[in-house]
């Protein structure tokens, strides 16, 4: 996939585009100093990163504000803030552990003037009103759940961007949690799931 593809996929505007190319050479140029994605997958940023994440609109058209658990590089999060950026009332919460990376995704913010905040903090201890909470590669489901549950208190539904281990992995959850979900088919990798957590109830005792 390459640029002019995504965009009619995504039905993305050429200053999407534009600014999707820049946060591409940005993200090149900071993988060069620190490690925020596999070098091998830069070049197939259009559909492995950009697509990959774009991908959740289409599943929560209408969702306003958005929380991305473990932002990392800034998949999905700074993709869903570029698209969403000029829509009112749109907002990605950023949120991510480790200083370094947290930097990065600023700069990113900054420079591309998305409508976005970076929360350099652990995601359970934050508790963000948001339409919706997604993560990509943070952690086992039981775990994520786990880093969700204040996002789903405060009225939140989850989607989640996972591999093809995808039933063990809800398997195993659901001897830690009582959660409603569903599991829709990836647009970017025909491996991929997208599971879709409607409801996440008390945690049960292991």
């Amino acid at each position: 996939m390459d640029a002019a593809i995504f965009a009619r996929k995504a039905k993305a505007t050429p200053q999407q585009i534009a600014d999707l190319t820049r946060f591409l050479e940005m993200l090149a140029a900071g993988n060069e100093v620190m490690n925020l994605v596999g070098p091998a997958t830069i070049p197939d940023f259009w559909n492995r990163h950009a697509w990959d994440s774009a991908q959740l609109f289409r599943l929560a058209p209408d969702a306003l504000t958005w929380a991305d658990l473990g932002a990392g590089a800034g998949f999905p999060g700074l993709v869903l803030a570029i698209l969403g950026k000029g829509r009112e009332g749109f907002h990605v919460h950023l949120v991510e552990s480790m200083a370094k990376r947290c930097r990065f995704l600023s700069q990113v913010v900054a420079e591309l003037d998305l409508p976005a905040t970076v929360h350099n903090e652990r995601a359970e201890n934050l508790s963000l009103a948001v339409d919706i909470v997604t993560a990509r590669a943070c952690a086992p489901l039981h775990r994520l759940l786990g880093y969700a549950r204040p996002y789903f208190q405060a009225g939140a539904q989850g989607l989640f961007l996972k591999g093809q281990d995808v039933v063990a992995d809800m398997s195993e959850a659901a001897r830690y949690w009582e959660y409603e979900a569903d599991v829709v088919p990836s647009l970017s990798d025909e491996r991929g799931r997208i599971v879709r957590v409607r409801r996440l109830g008390r945690a049960r005792k292991v």
